[in-house]
């Protein structure tokens, strides 16, 4: 994630166009908006749309806009997102979710930054940004012929994988930390924590809704709970009942096969963290939980840049 945020920094201001590739819940929208904010287009409009959430046969005027008349319903001229967005940022959200025929009328905007509103003959010109993403691989939609490759290319500028939380569980504590502090100010609760092992409940959860489904529980918990601690006996039972292996079961080895020293050094990390927590980030108590002198263990810490959660 660090390396994803050092990326943005660096294309913020280039006004080339960005791909972000991620499972449900990853933040794509987060790491879009963050690309806005930090652009010299950062006074101007910020338009989002889903294109997987809009019917097939209103997307077309959502994006483009359409003069009244042009089909049943249309009283009145509408402006599209591209038009309302014109001088800033265009976000287009689940693009591997749109049809063909409206792929080519984007991959027109993208050559030729114009386009003519549903029903009219007036060709609009704009000045923005295009940012989309897709939880879906479009390498494989280009091969089985359900996204167009010339658009694929335009798209794949500058492309950015976000990885899902399961991957970086090292983050959870952060965000924890992070979901908690911004409920008890908005909810006015007063939880004041969490136990060790409702968070390493937690740190062993597969998260398949990610960050988004994290954020939700936080919320749930925190309201029903109040004030105090959250316990383990607070998590969902589910949760509580998935095997305590999971957080640190082996990874499966691909028909790519699998780096041996990146997966060692991951589970080293992830290893080296639980232990940090469980001693509140006493070193010399968490060198004698991993039996290991505190010289090494500093050393792994700095090297592995292991940070404490606010």
């Amino acid at each position: 994630m660090q390396e994803i945020f050092r990326l943005v920094e660096r294309v913020a201001d280039s006004d080339s166009t960005i791909l972000i590739n991620g499972e449900t819940g990853t933040g794509k929208g987060l790491i879009a908006h963050a690309i806005h904010k930090r652009s010299y287009r950062r006074e101007e409009p910020f338009v989002s749309i889903n294109c997987g959430a809009i019917p097939e046969n209103l997307l077309e005027s959502e994006l483009f806009g359409h003069i009244k008349g042009a089909f049943t319903g249309a009283t009145a001229n509408k402006v599209g997102k591209f038009e309302a967005a014109d001088g800033g940022t265009i976000f287009l959200d689940e693009i591997g979710d749109m049809s063909q025929d409206l792929q080519v009328k984007i991959l027109k905007v993208l050559e030729e930054r114009c386009f003519e509103p549903v029903g009219g003959c007036k060709t609009i010109k704009v000045n923005v940004r295009i940012v989309a993403a897709t939880h879906r691989d479009l390498e494989e939609e280009v091969q089985k012929g359900n996204f167009r490759e010339d658009l694929f290319y335009r798209l794949f500028v500058i492309p950015i994988k976000l990885p899902a939380l399961r991957d970086r569980r090292s983050d959870i504590p952060h965000f924890v930390a992070h979901f908690m502090n911004g409920l008890n100010r908005g909810k006015k609760t007063r939880v004041n924590g969490i136990s060790d092992e409702a968070l390493d409940v937690m740190m062993r959860h597969a998260w398949p809704g990610n960050v988004r489904e994290l954020a939700n529980l936080m919320e749930r918990l925190v309201v029903i709970k109040g004030d105090g601690e959250i316990d383990i006996h607070d998590l969902p039972p589910k949760m509580r009942q998935e095997t305590h292996n999971a957080c640190f079961a082996a990874p499966e080895i691909t028909s790519d096969g699998l780096c041996l020293n990146t997966a060692v050094s991951e589970f080293e990390k992830r290893l080296i963290y639980q232990s940090l927590e469980k001693t509140k980030w006493v070193k010399n108590r968490a060198a004698k939980l991993l039996h290991v002198k505190r010289t090494t263990l500093v050393e792994k810490i700095k090297r592995y840049e292991l940070q404490k959660c606010a």
